[in-house]
């Protein structure tokens, strides 16, 4: 699994260096060693405040992966040059993002640059140029991309001489789009990682009044069946159960939750269990 540190800017409590710290230690306790960032989480902050952290903590550096993302500009006033919120793909703005991204991080390389999102003014030539040439100067150690179509993928790849290693998506129980548009049939094609934005639905998994009730009993049930401690650890157990061996990206920053979150990877998920959460989830049987 993967902990994202999008939360960390949005609570005193949780954006101190201790408390950073503190969290990420419970992941490595758990087996969770991959930080999701983007440049733009917190307003332009997080990255920053974690790497405050690890510069406190030059220890932690390698025993986790780093990964971050580029390409979206919002507008604030961290970037007061921005007019309109836009994407941005150039080559010299993901150069300039990522480099960024090293300085705030404290760090000279991540582990896996992405694209954030697809932009419809992406020069695929021009991006795989400047994606090749920083995995060859050492300041990412792979890449790849967030929210692709399979298509978009294909036309990137297409330009690339290196692979595109991770696809990050929307997936959950309550999103399942994935599962039949192509999207995780292409990762498992062509050996992609799919990262899993969102795995619990926002928390709307839980909620039975905005939510899916019976889902929410179902998962009940199935993490008392399954000796876990909640429906969460059973929704995340259920997108491990894909062949395309999604990678659920959790953003709690309780470290006993985490700690329950991790326990996913114990569940082994029957089959008709599994099918019965899907049947559940869309409201109808499989045809």
């Amino acid at each position: 699994m993967v902990w994202g540190a999008f939360r960390i800017a949005g609570n005193p409590e949780t954006s101190g260096i201790a408390s950073i710290a503190r969290t990420v230690d419970t992941c490595l306790d758990a087996g969770i060693t991959t930080i999701d960032h983007a440049d733009i989480y917190g307003g332009y902050r997080v990255e920053a405040m974690f790497g405050a952290m690890l510069a406190t903590r030059p220890d932690l550096r390698n025993r986790i992966e780093l990964v971050t993302k580029c390409g979206i500009a919002l507008t604030g006033p961290a970037r007061p040059e921005h007019r309109v919120k836009h994407y941005n793909s150039t080559a010299g703005h993901i150069r300039l993002s990522l480099e960024n991204s090293l300085r705030n991080l404290k760090t000279d390389h991540v582990d896996l640059l992405l694209l954030h999102r697809p932009d419809p003014l992406l020069d695929a030539a021009e991006v795989a140029g400047v994606l090749e040439a920083l995995v060859k100067e050492g300041k990412t150690r792979a890449v790849g991309v967030s929210n692709y179509t399979p298509s978009q993928v294909a036309l990137l790849q297409a330009k690339l001489n290196i692979p595109l290693v991770a696809n990050q998506i929307e997936l959950s129980v309550s999103h399942t789009a994935p599962l039949t548009d192509g999207t995780l049939d292409d990762c498992q094609r062509l050996g992609i990682s799919p990262m899993a934005w969102s795995p619990l639905g926002g928390g709307r998994l839980f909620d039975r009044e905005k939510g899916n009730p019976r889902l929410v009993d179902l998962l009940t049930a199935l993490a008392a069946q399954y000796g876990v401690s909640g429906p969460g650890t059973v929704a995340l157990a259920w997108l491990l159960r894909l062949p395309s061996k999604p990678l659920p990206i959790i953003g709690s920053t309780d470290p006993e939750r985490v700690k329950a979150l991790a326990r996913a990877v114990e569940i082994e998920f029957d089959l008709q269990d599994w099918f019965q959460v899907l049947e559940v989830a869309s409201g109808r049987p499989v045809a």
